[in-house]
């Protein structure tokens, strides 16, 4: 295997807690795609599901973000009133915590490990040269929607470091090189709308691919 070969992927186990604390995400370049009832008829069942039970706020959140990719900002009044809070409670529960959108989040999520570890291995330059790829800052997206970027502190993978996670599949010991080669494909899918990933065609089977093209001898 060639020195610079792509370690294989390794399953993120730590999380931030409000993330852990509730059931998988699907894969970004499926929650971008709005239910046919649209995001209002999508919140309102939601709301209906989740009005009656206790501390309904954050799970309601989360169901909301699971079913749409991000919570619309016109949906906080619709939220405050079923649970009898005040739009601006809302409101500082959504903006609190990093983990909701309240905005259409690109096809795939590229996040960067930013915790001591991965920047004394390098990590500050990795992140300089994926902003620079991508043409974006934290929390931002590539100007086709197709990769958003967004800063994690630690994905448990501290012995080798620095660390990425793409929708949800880490990879260890990146580089440049490596991590242009995980982009490639992700980015290369916006040269046709038509190619939006969907079903089999999603990022882990890509990345997959990109692996084993790159340990071929």
């Amino acid at each position: 295997m060639r020195s610079d070969a792509m370690p294989d992927p390794v399953p993120a186990f730590t999380r931030a807690a409000t993330v852990a604390a509730k059931p998988p995400a699907k894969p970004a370049g499926k929650l971008a795609t709005t239910p046919p009832d649209g995001v209002d008829a999508c919140t309102a069942a939601l709301i209906a599901s989740h009005a009656a039970r206790p501390g309904a706020l954050l799970p309601l959140l989360h169901a909301i973000q699971d079913a749409l990719g991000f919570i619309a900002p016109e949906s906080v009044g619709a939220i405050a009133q079923a649970l009898n809070l005040s739009r601006a409670e809302v409101h500082g529960v959504i903006t609190y915590y990093p983990h909701f959108r309240t905005a259409v989040p690109a096809r795939h999520t590229l996040e960067v490990c930013r915790a001591e570890s991965c920047q004394a291995m390098g990590g500050d330059a990795l992140a300089d040269h994926i902003r620079q790829r991508l043409g974006c800052e934290f929390h931002g997206a590539h100007a086709t929607r197709a990769v958003g970027l967004e800063a994690v502190y630690c994905l448990g993978l501290c012995a080798q470091s620095p660390a990425i996670a793409i929708d949800g599949i880490a990879h260890a010991r990146m580089t440049p090189a490596r991590i242009d080669r995980l982009l490639d494909p992700l980015l290369a899918e916006s040269k046709d709308a038509s190619s939006i990933v969907q079903g089999s065609g999603d990022a882990g089977h890509l990345l997959q691919a990109s692996h084993r093209e790159q340990e071929a001898p």
